[in-house]
């Protein structure tokens, strides 16, 4: 874990930057492909080095054990008692926010988030919904309602400066003397917020500044994955508590696996060098990158998207900060994903995901990264 990081100024158009007796240390969360960094060239105090430290951790026998004995450790509780009181409250909203998606999505009448309508799939060439909007807005008001979920939670969880979505151009700004920035993946834009509104980071951090970094898996179960440095870790969604509890403590990725996630369609539009690699092994693809990234981080594999596609910021860091904490690797194919200087906030690259042998082997290969892209988008 790196314990100290650039500064990153944020400012409020049209408010001037944060002045210096103002600055507390902020950090950066993404809930969803989550990453936490800090604001300031500052090292942890002791307390928050200590919170964060392998020994608060339970450790899988003793989670076993308290799940066992009818009392798992909660993901509050897990943070409360290592992540210090700020990171603490926000993670309480966080995952109050995560359980209301949770409920929506399993919802049956929640027609936007499948894209459907009446109980029948509408064609994507319709050019209005029943109610007259844009198609194309329709299928995205699914996507809105749970952004809208997110930032309703951060705002009262009063310890956000500004929030960055990967769908919108620049962050938004919530309050100048929050300790945490947050930058979540997926939202839809944030269009209808006032110009005052929009912040800008004037300097981007590498993922080696990763304070801790956290996924959530809508499917069947509702799983939250997340790491402070000292391991991943999963927490399970127990509906008949309502609370996530601890069920997969310190993940470790197999060595080795015997499976990818691409999408194969663009085999003939892939290089020799990555073409000979994944001609070895079987395929398993779900086209969803955390579906397809939980499933290698719990068996080995590769997951990989070979062409600039993939968002530095919002998915390659957090997702490579997560694969390095269970064993893992993160790399574009030739450059390990933690290291790179992002340039811009939606800087795009390819990413591979996996294995630390499977990793070490695609490598090898050297000629990995697509370059021929004849204009898809997916």
């Amino acid at each position: 874990m790196a314990l100290a990081a650039p500064r990153v100024h944020l400012h409020s158009s049209p408010a001037p930057p944060l002045s210096t007796s103002r600055r507390r240390s902020p950090r950066v969360l993404l809930p969803g492909n989550a990453v936490l960094r800090r604001r300031q060239t500052m090292f942890f105090d002791a307390a928050a080095r200590e919170g964060l430290s392998s020994s608060s951790s339970p450790s899988p026998a003793a989670a076993a054990a308290a799940a066992s004995a009818g009392n798992p450790v909660t993901l509050v509780e897990y943070v409360g008692n290592g992540a210090g009181d700020d990171l603490s409250v926000l993670f309480t909203h966080l995952q109050y926010a995560c359980k209301r998606i949770a409920a929506q999505v399993a919802s049956p009448f929640n027609a936007e988030l499948g894209r459907r309508q009446g109980g029948t799939r509408r064609p994507l060439g319709d050019c209005n919904d029943g109610e007259g909007r844009p198609q194309a807005a329709r299928r995205d008001l699914g996507k809105f309602r749970l952004n809208e979920i997110i930032l309703s939670s951060l705002i009262r969880s009063r310890k956000v400066a500004a929030m960055a979505s990967e769908e919108d151009d620049a962050p938004v700004w919530m309050a100048d003397d929050g300790p945490f920035v947050v930058v979540t993946d997926p939202s839809t834009a944030l269009d209808h917020l006032p110009s005052e509104e929009k912040a800008s980071l004037n300097s981007l951090q590498s993922g080696a500044r990763l304070v801790a970094a956290a996924y959530v898996l809508y499917s069947s179960a509702t799983i939250f994955c997340l790491s402070f440095g000292s391991g991943t870790h999963a927490f399970t969604l127990d509906h008949s508590t309502g609370e996530f509890v601890l069920t997969h403590p310190f993940i470790k990725i197999p060595p080795r696996g015997q499976i990818y996630s691409v999408n194969d369609a663009r085999y003939f539009d892939w290089p020799e060098g990555l073409r000979r690699y994944i001609d070895t092994y079987s395929a398993r693809y779900i086209c969803s990158l955390v579906a397809d990234f939980h499933r290698t981080l719990m068996y080995g594999g590769v997951t990989m998207n070979p062409r600039d596609h993939l968002r530095l910021v919002y998915e390659a860091n957090p997702l490579s900060y997560l694969a390095e904490n269970a064993g893992g690797r993160g790399s574009d194919g030739k450059l390990r994903i933690l290291s790179i200087q992002p340039v811009e906030l939606h800087q795009r690259l390819p990413l591979f995901l996996g294995s630390p042998e499977d990793m070490e082997e695609l490598e090898s290969y050297g000629d990995v990264q697509q370059k021929i892209n004849p204009g898809y988008e997916l």
